[in-house]
């Protein structure tokens, strides 16, 4: 779970610019640094809404999937009613049993917690592990924006955290995916703490909505507590953004591992022994992460910088789809 100076890296050693899509693969997200930082933003919109335009109508009555909970009308009890809401004040007035329909509120608060610290600035293929936490927060604004939902943001890179109020309409969400795409790189040995960056959002309690967590889940497992403490009062989805070089070490002799968020660095020779055993320990950490999310109640999707995000995001969002017709069924 380390940097790398892979002379294979089309990027550079912990690359601070992807470079132009000249020899990227045509899915690879645009530019979003430096002066190709606001065209690079209009083209992200561009793809994002061409390519996951209409993917969510209908997807639910309103705030999650369900009914809802706002308080309705009553009306007589009927076989197969759920007797959890049963309404005993009318029933005792009436002397006949009275069930409380709930209303669905169709208007969604989205939060996303975007962690952009020292860890992410690094990748391997075709673009930085934090590129697709801006791809990932793009996605997700579009998905849940329109209809009076409003969508807000706590983005931190160890040293800083940035609170975007939640806000409806375009130029909000705009301004939002900027935010986290301008966010300062923190210095090498800047310590992230996804744990606390959750609990943040716990506190103040906030109405019932959606909460996106989007970070590459490096390190120790400690943001599992938060998060299901989370996702007791909202929908959560967890997006895990990983590299190539976090799973696999190249086959290219010496190199050097370094932990960016201690500033620790080893050099070490890849022997076939060393990739095998580095292997095994990054997958057993994959699990203990897609564990771990699940048993929080999230939603897991896997972004990766080697392969399409989009088309990653559009099978989760359709595998989510059908979960929810499932359980509405």
């Amino acid at each position: 779970m380390a940097r790398t100076n892979d002379p294979g890296d089309p990027l550079g050693v912990g690359a601070s610019g992807a470079g132009s899509r000249e020899g990227r693969p045509s899915w690879a997200p645009p530019v979003l640094r430096g002066d190709r930082m606001a065209a690079g933003l209009r083209t992200l919109e561009l793809e994002v809404r061409g390519r996951l335009d209409g993917l969510l109508q209908g997807n639910h009555l309103g705030l999650v999937p369900g009914p809802g909970s706002e308080p309705g009308e009553a009306r007589p009890y009927q076989p197969g009613d759920d007797v959890r809401r049963m309404d005993w004040a009318v029933t005792a007035r009436t002397t006949t049993p009275h069930i409380r329909e709930t209303i669905a509120d169709r208007e969604l608060e989205t939060w996303i917690v975007a962690d952009v610290s020292a860890s992410l600035d690094f990748g391997t293929a075709a673009c930085e592990k934090r590129d697709l936490v801006v791809c990932a927060a793009a996605a997700v604004t579009h998905l849940t924006l329109g209809g009076g939902n409003r969508v807000g943001a706590l983005v931190s890179n160890g040293a800083e955290t940035v609170r975007v109020p939640a806000r409806g309409g375009r130029a909000h969400a705009r301004n939002l995916v900027r935010t986290i795409a301008e966010m300062p790189r923190a210095e090498e040995g800047t310590r992230g703490n996804l744990a606390e960056l959750v609990d943040q959002l716990r506190r103040p309690p906030r109405r019932r909505g959606l909460a996106v967590v989007v970070s590459d889940f490096l390190g120790d497992i400690a943001w599992q507590r938060p998060l299901r403490g989370l996702s007791g009062r909202h929908d959560l989805i967890g997006v895990e953004v990983l590299d190539p070089r976090d799973v696999d070490l190249p086959e290219v002799g010496d190199i050097v591992l370094a932990d960016p968020e201690t500033g620790r660095q080893r050099e070490v020779h890849a022997s076939a022994q060393l990739r095998k055993e580095f292997a095994a320990a990054a997958q057993q950490h994959r699990g203990e992460v897609a564990r771990a999310l699940r048993q929080a109640g999230a939603g897991h999707l896997v972004l990766r910088t080697d392969s399409d995000w989009i088309a990653d995001t559009v099978r989760f969002v359709v595998a989510r789809k059908r979960g929810w017709s499932g359980a509405a069924s």
